[in-house]
């Protein structure tokens, strides 16, 4: 339906008051006379109201995300370490340490002979324990060493040529012949290696006795501030003047004819003495 323009509207009842009062001629105005004439094919009036807005449109939604890879769910998925285990285990390289060293038995000194002794040692530890407690070889703790070797002279011999060297010479007695329980050389524990050059053994003299110093003081329990105060000075201290000429180049078969008071190491197996002589 087209709208009727205001001011035509006004128009059309001007004329229809006239009509009232002048008779036919007014009559013969009418609103549809006067209007002008639309047909099917004029564009609509235009309205006087305001324009109604169209509505903005919606903006589209970020794009669903994209599935994750079976990778990564299973990652996902995976149990997680608790911060408190990963404290733990960085920890664990300290404990270790602190662990090492209570149970390693610490040498009595860490110079001189004794020095030395600790790291021949690693190639004794095979047979006699890495504590000296024994194994193929004869134990050196709760003072067996000492019973077996109360002078340290005949240690060190017995060490230079070992079982095989005393066995061609016919010697029965390497130490002490008045060991409580006899002497130990009953084929009990495995034979000893010659340990020096002379026997056929790869040492050199100065560490032959820093290994029995080893033996005897950090494993076997010789007390160096008591019984074997003085051996201790004499042999296996840091000022012991054995150790230093056996260092410049000296050698145990001749050291009693350089040095006062102690006994004879010879070139050659001998018989084992007693703790007085």
């Amino acid at each position: 339906m087209t709208e009727i323009p205001e001011h035509l509207l006004k128009r059309s009842r001007q004329r229809r008051a006239a009509s009232d009062v002048g008779g036919d001629e007014a009559a013969a105005v009418t609103p549809s006379a006067t209007a002008p004439a639309t047909t099917a094919g004029s564009a609509p009036a235009a309205s006087s109201g305001p324009v109604e807005r169209a509505a903005a449109p919606t903006p589209a939604g970020p794009p669903p995300p994209k599935p994750d890879s079976a990778v990564v769910v299973a990652y996902k998925a995976r149990r997680r370490i608790p911060f408190w285990a990963m404290v733990a285990l960085s920890a664990l390289p300290v404990w270790a340490f602190l662990y090492v060293r209570s149970v390693t038995q610490s040498p009595v000194e860490s110079v001189g002979a004794l020095g030395v002794g600790g790291e021949v040692y690693g190639g004794c530890a095979a047979c006699h324990g890495p504590a000296g407690d024994g194994g193929v070889g004869y134990a050196f703790t709760g003072g067996e060493v000492l019973d077996t070797f109360p002078n340290i002279e005949d240690q060190l011999r017995f060490v230079y040529f070992g079982t095989a060297n005393y066995d061609i010479a016919g010697v029965e007695s390497y130490g002490n012949p008045d060991r409580q329980g006899g002497v130990r050389i009953t084929g009990e524990k495995g034979p000893m290696p010659a340990q020096g050059e002379a026997g056929g053994g790869s040492l050199a003299d100065y560490e032959i006795l820093a290994v029995v110093c080893h033996e005897r003081y950090a494993l076997g329990g010789a007390d160096p501030d008591g019984e074997y105060t003085e051996e201790f000075e004499q042999w296996c201290s840091a000022e012991s003047e054995l150790f230093v000429d056996l260092e410049a180049g000296g050698e145990l078969a001749s050291l009693h004819e350089r040095f006062d008071d102690i006994l004879p190491i010879g070139d050659v197996p001998a018989a084992g003495t007693t703790a007085t002589e």
